[in-house]
């Protein structure tokens, strides 16, 4: 129990430290160079030496980190687990200033992913991202995280007097009725460009020295414990931060491992993952291959290692929600703090079958992790997840789990510290393997 609330304020102080995939991209850097993982560039040629640590990131928000095993990849294969840095939020838009009523200061934005949006309602928010500014290499701009960490905006509730639906089903509009109040107008709070100044203040800049942004909004209020024993996490970015944190925890308890042991932290999963950074791009595919080159094989012996290998693919399941018992399938019915959740789906939105299922099953019983299983209700559309978008790129047996959880997608999810155990324990035992 000790161990399981050690490790889940952890995730809480990662969570909070990440609020952006820039961010977590960052983070995951700090953890990896304190044990020893060194930096590849794409654009360099590769040495890989046997025990060694690596990392490479791509447009700052993801990140593919490996340690290279002592035996020949093409004999061995790569030991895999994926998992995704974004989370859904609020993107602001361009030049996102407006003006309502005469008085008060708006920012204009879009709805990134697949948020409950009546989560996001009343909650003082913050603002992170990523600022990217002029440089004497036009194709290299410079680039720099911000994170204005204070409560700067809210979206406020209309009051049910004015708003009689707000209980019978009301759907807020994305464009008019979330949008966050950043101040009132006055001496202090100019209209165009206020932003602009505070993005430039915040970084010791000149406003002219910024060309754009990538900037979210989040809720500032850290996540905490909860529950009578402190049983429960209640974090935003859970999904999936916590696989996040779970797969690069263990992959640096990998010491020598006899296969390459690989950790993919793609990014915008929750809008379909259709970047040269998302799942559904070649990212996987050529880090694995340049790794079997870097280590003195060539094609034939990356399609070898293909063979050999196996993916475990790491985000959020869906728990039985207490009160609503009947959304839940009626004989597979995972709980918080039940053990991991093997997702699977005779339509293929995950990738788990027989064989792979039984791989995991076999590697959890080894690390002393129950294992629970997740489908859907058959007359209810379910999600997905990275690992069938991997799977169309490099031809690996996968497995799609979980860690059960309550309130995804809303701006504070809900998890059990024993699960979020588990899956660092599960991952551990996968490399060690």
């Amino acid at each position: 129990m000790k161990k399981a609330a050690e490790f889940a304020r952890e995730l809480i102080d990662f969570c909070y430290s990440s609020p952006s995939a820039f961010h977590a991209v960052d983070s995951i850097k700090n953890i990896l160079e304190k044990h020893r993982f060194s930096e590849l560039k794409e654009a360099d040629a590769w040495q890989i030496k046997p025990g060694n640590r690596y990392y490479v990131a791509r447009n700052d928000s993801a990140l593919v980190a490996f340690v290279a095993g002592s035996n020949a990849v093409a004999e061995t294969g790569f030991r895999i687990a994926g998992a995704h840095t974004d989370s859904p939020s609020f993107r602001i838009k361009p030049a996102p200033e407006m003006v309502a009523e005469d008085r008060y200061l708006k920012l204009n934005t879009e709805v990134y992913g697949g948020p409950i949006l009546s989560t996001w309602f009343d909650r003082p928010l913050a603002v992170a991202g990523r600022v990217v500014c002029r440089s004497k290499d036009i194709f290299n701009p410079l680039v720099r995280l911000v994170n204005i960490n204070r409560p700067v905006c809210i979206i406020p509730n209309i009051a049910i007097h004015m708003n009689p639906d707000a209980n019978n089903g009301y759907v807020p509009n994305k464009q008019t009725d979330v949008l966050p109040v950043l101040g009132l107008i006055n001496q202090k709070l100019e209209e165009k460009g206020f932003l602009q100044k505070m993005l430039a203040v915040e970084l010791n800049i000149h406003e002219s020295e910024i060309l754009d942004f990538d900037l979210f909004l989040y809720e500032y209020e850290k996540g905490c414990l909860v529950g009578a024993h402190d049983e429960f996490i209640s974090c935003s970015r859970i999904d999936n931060l916590q696989s996040v944190l779970a797969g690069i925890k263990a992959l640096c308890s990998a010491e020598k491992p006899a296969a390459t042991c690989v950790m993919a932290c793609f990014d915008h999963e929750e809008v379909g993952s259709s970047t040269r950074q998302g799942a559904d791009s070649q990212i996987l595919a050529e880090i694995l291959e340049r790794i079997v080159i870097a280590s003195g094989g060539g094609r034939s012996d990356y399609f070898r290692a293909l063979a050999r290998s196996f993916i475990v693919s790491a985000d959020g399941a869906h728990a039985v929600h207490p009160n609503m018992g009947g959304k839940a399938d009626p004989t597979s019915r995972p709980v918080v703090n039940g053990g991991l959740a093997i997702k699977l789906s005779a339509n293929k939105s995950y990738t788990s079958d027989a064989t792979s299922t039984a791989v995991f099953m076999q590697v959890c019983d080894k690390a002393g992790v129950k294992t629970q299983r997740f489908v859907n209700r058959s007359d209810m559309r379910g999600g997905s997840t990275i690992g069938p978008i991997s799977s169309t790129h490099v031809s690996i047996a996968s497995v799609d789990v979980g860690i059960p959880m309550l309130a995804m997608h809303s701006i504070r999810e809900l998890c059990g510290i024993d699960d979020n155990l588990a899956m660092c324990l599960a991952l551990t035992e996968l490399y060690r393997n």
